[in-house]
């Protein structure tokens, strides 16, 4: 949303969009990372409950929370979009989801992949065609699939604890 606000108001600067794909593949690689490291301390079953949480996390977070208001002077300053992108993206619905698959199918790597190019493939729809990043109708799909992963999450957790 902050990538298409930016593109919509001041034109699809080349440099929003090389710093959005950059902190993506950052904030993606972190998520996996922290998988990896908490990976072997765990058994499957764990790691199965703990990606449950993840998806739950990821849930709430699309659910609760929906973009906030664009910028009323936004900055031309690239350091400065660097650090909202990551703050951003570091405890976002995306990186819940990477870290979760990361963990329950020990498979960092792909999870990793799979997440930073979709999140590439998101930011360039959005700066390019900002416009529908940025309909308001998109809250109630947001929404729609945060219910969604919460009611996955339950299942997962209530199944996993059933198998314990």
């Amino acid at each position: 949303m902050t990538v298409a606000a930016l593109s919509r108001n001041l034109g699809a600067r080349p440099g929003v969009l090389l710093v959005a794909i950059g902190v993506c593949c950052i904030s993606a690689s972190l998520a996996g990372w922290a998988a990896m490291l908490i990976a072997p301390m765990m058994t499957a079953p764990a790691r199965l409950f703990l990606a449950a949480l993840a998806l739950g996390f990821a849930g709430g977070e699309t659910l609760v929370l929906s973009p906030g208001r664009e910028p009323k002077e936004p900055t031309l300053s690239l350091g400065a979009l660097t650090l909202v992108l990551l703050a951003h993206q570091l405890t976002d619905a995306a990186r819940f989801l990477i870290f979760g698959i990361a963990l329950a199918a020990d498979a960092q790597m792909p999870a990793v992949l799979g997440g930073g190019i979709a999140g590439i493939l998101l930011l360039a729809a959005a700066w390019g065609a900002p416009e529908w990043f940025l309909w308001q109708q998109l809250r109630w799909l947001r929404r729609g699939l945060g219910l969604t992963m919460l009611m996955l999450a339950l299942w997962l957790g209530l199944h996993v604890m059933g198998n314990v």
